[in-house]
């Protein structure tokens, strides 16, 4: 061990003449404490409300969809779907109409977003089976002259609705509205209710069979497009571009992230600048070891003198004082980054923060510790705390022996 870094720890442990410059010493560390672990806390619960929002939406949107790039729709889509199914990395294909209309009931009217899809298709990319509240994912009907629909809890409680109501798409598609042609009718079923925690599908989303769909927007024998599933979803943008570069220039392919960039972007940048608005917690605590240390040079004048005067260099000094405040930052950060953990620890085992379900539709704190925010985490603190430490060190690495000697 330098005996520059023997000097600093021993001044650390050591009782300072005047208490205060302990306190100091001390407020010091809690402060950087108090920073690191609310830092690592607030990011896992921000990494964790965005796994919670991605899975909902990968819940209800399949991992990559293609469509036409007008309206006219997909003819002659069987063999493309088999296509589909025979690349790598594509595990179930499901071919789905996609339009909006009106909807009304006998209390309430409102827009939708209505799918068309073959419910056996469609639980193989998505996670219709287990939103379904019911368990009527696949619209069973005791008369099968009716037509089933699934509707959106919010949407369904808009309308007043349970199971076995009865509802009324208008759809407008194709018809010329100058000419004042009156919109399509057709009467549905509730055959279930579906609930996805994302309250833009569950407020604004029906589900109708596909052949029900094509009868309501004039699509006979065509398809709006395929939604597939592939083997890791992370991956979708990849293998979204590969199919793309094998359709035909009127189909395109995009992945789910791409159809919610905005979300997504937004969360990205609202936890880069958590970590900027956090990071003032350490560097306050950063100020207090500037303060420390300047205070600590101001006492211990005669005995940077003696060692100067021993023969210890300039730069001796220096490091003598940038080690203090760097093992200040160190024990900060590192009991700091333990508390924050433990934070999380217990917020995932035991819940102590709860939600309100009906608005969150989970009803604790989602924490998700990633290695990537506790490293930047870790580095910001020790970063913040190193560069408190230059100016204190240089001041002491100034101080002339004969001055203080003389005068003191």
């Amino acid at each position: 061990m330098s005996y520059t870094t023997f000097i600093a720890r021993r001044q650390l442990r050591s009782r300072q003449r005047h208490g205060f410059l302990s306190l100091i010493t001390l407020i010091s560390i809690l402060g950087i404490i108090v920073g690191t672990a609310v830092l690592v806390f607030a990011l896992a619960i921000m990494r964790g409300f965005e796994t919670e929002v991605k899975q909902r939406i990968v819940g209800t949107t399949a991992h990559v969809s293609v469509f036409h790039r007008f309206d006219d729709g997909i003819v002659d889509w069987q063999p493309i779907r088999d296509r589909l199914a025979s690349m790598d990395e594509v595990e179930a294909v499901a071919p789905f109409v996609y339009y909006k209309a009106a909807i009304s009931s006998g209390d309430a009217n409102d827009g939708v977003i209505v799918r068309g899809i073959i419910p056996d298709r469609e639980v193989e990319v998505t996670r219709l089976r287990e939103s379904v509240l019911g368990g009527n994912w696949h619209m069973d009907s005791d008369d099968p002259d009716d037509h089933p629909i699934l509707l959106g809890s919010t949407l369904a409680n808009r309308l007043n609705v349970v199971g076995g109501d009865e509802v009324v798409l208008y759809s407008l598609r194709g018809e010329a509205l100058a000419e004042g042609a009156p919109p399509r009718i057709m009467k549905f079923v509730v055959a279930d209710l579906f609930e996805t925690g994302m309250y833009e599908y569950d407020a604004a989303l029906c589900y109708i069979t596909l052949a029900d769909a094509q009868r309501l927007f004039l699509l006979p024998d065509r398809i709006s497009g395929f939604q597939l599933k592939v083997s890791d979803w992370n991956r979708a943008n990849t293998v979204a571009e590969r199919i793309e570069g094998t359709l035909d220039p009127d189909l395109y392919a995009t992945d789910w992230m791409r159809m919610h960039r905005n979300l997504f972007g937004w969360m990205e940048i609202e936890r880069r600048w958590a970590i900027v608005a956090l990071s003032l917690i350490i560097a306050v605590a950063a100020f207090n070891i500037i303060s420390t240390l300047i205070m600590v040079v101001m006492d211990k004048r005669r005995e940077i003198a003696v060692l100067k005067t021993m023969g210890a260099p300039s730069r001796g000094i220096r490091a003598i004082f940038m080690w203090q405040g760097s093992l200040i930052g160190i024990t900060g950060t590192t009991i700091g980054l333990i508390l924050g953990l433990g934070m999380c620890w217990v917020q995932k085992t035991f819940s102590l923060v709860s939600l309100p379900a009906e608005i969150y539709f989970i009803d604790s704190l989602p924490v998700i510790v990633d290695v990537r925010d506790v490293a930047i985490v870790g580095v910001v603190a020790l970063v913040i705390s190193f560069l408190a430490t230059i100016y204190p060190a240089g001041r002491a690495a100034r101080l002339y022996p004969v001055h203080i000697l003389r005068y003191e």
